[in-house]
């Protein structure tokens, strides 16, 4: 059995990153529009500014109280879109319910969208042709492929249908390349029969957002499994601990690889967000 880290990925990746960006002249600035104090979106925001430290991209929180109106955050959004010094602009989710969520990333302008998230980037990623791919399903990809996991002719199973990772990431699939030629199966809160259809799966994805949700019995012997969740949990003796979607400790000997959290797709998923800022930069001088 493998554990899928992310580290002998990330190593490399990183290094090779920041001898680009010293050779290129010019600082990638990403700016983080942060909206509350989600626990998980806190982790995976502070690991941004810590790598982005290390390799020299520059990574400037903006926080807001959630009783901000959607008008008001749409005008932060256009002040970021004007600003020459800002290349990237990342809005961390989730946000208020007030919020329309659509309404925001729509705002954001397609060449500083680092997440990939806009329209625009997203019908390009389903025409391949995408300058941003979302950073979780990229960072899902990096690992199959590092790990020399093949996916054509696969049976792969994601559980979660979001546009953050679910919908980008069965496109990325279904692809005819490398880490693509799968066939995918999509499933989510509503699904009949989940466990069945689960352990069919060669590939198993989670990315539901709830706490060690995937158990044995949904995993066929010998799959891969790869975890997208990060949630933070109390232990019964009051501390707090960063989990995955899949119960990793019941699993690990049903399947014959597994991603580790922390320290797997998310790890990826915060290279590939500050990789895209540097891309951002690079196309403002186009």
């Amino acid at each position: 059995m493998v554990i899928l880290k992310a580290k002998p990925i990330t190593k490399d990746k990183y290094e090779l990153l920041s001898s680009e960006i010293r050779a290129f002249g010019v600082v990638p600035s990403l700016t983080v529009v942060m909206i509350g104090n989600d626990p998980a979106a806190e982790y995976y925001v502070q690991n941004l500014v810590k790598f982005g430290a290390k390799i020299g991209v520059e990574v400037n929180l903006t926080r807001f109280e959630s009783t901000i109106s959607e008008n008001e955050l749409i005008l932060v959004i256009n002040e970021l879109n004007q600003n020459k010094n800002v290349h990237g602009i990342m809005l961390q989710k989730p946000l208020p319910k007030h919020i329309d969520e659509n309404k925001i990333v729509n705002a954001i302008t397609p060449f500083k969208d680092v997440d990939g998230f806009h329209p625009y980037n997203l019908g390009n990623l389903f025409l391949e042709e995408s300058n941003f791919i979302p950073c979780t399903p990229a960072a899902v990809l990096e690992i199959l492929d590092y790990y020399q996991i093949a996916t054509t002719g696969k049976h792969i199973v994601i559980i979660g249908r979001s546009n953050i990772v679910g919908k980008p990431l069965a496109n990325l699939f279904l692809r005819k390349d490398k880490t693509g030629n799968a066939t995918v199966t999509i499933c989510h809160s509503k699904t009949d029969n989940l466990v069945s259809i689960t352990s069919q799966a060669d590939i198993l994805v989670a990315a539901i957002g709830i706490p060690e949700f995937v158990e044995p019995e949904m995993i066929k012997e010998g799959a891969v499994v790869i975890d997208v969740g990060i949630n933070e949990i109390e232990t019964e003796t009051g501390d707090k601990i960063y989990v995955g979607d899949v119960a990793y400790e019941a699993c690990l000997a049903k399947c014959s690889a597994i991603t580790p959290v922390p320290g797997g797709v998310g790890s990826v998923t915060t290279y590939n967000l500050l990789k895209n800022v540097f891309v951002a930069l690079r196309l403002n001088y186009a």
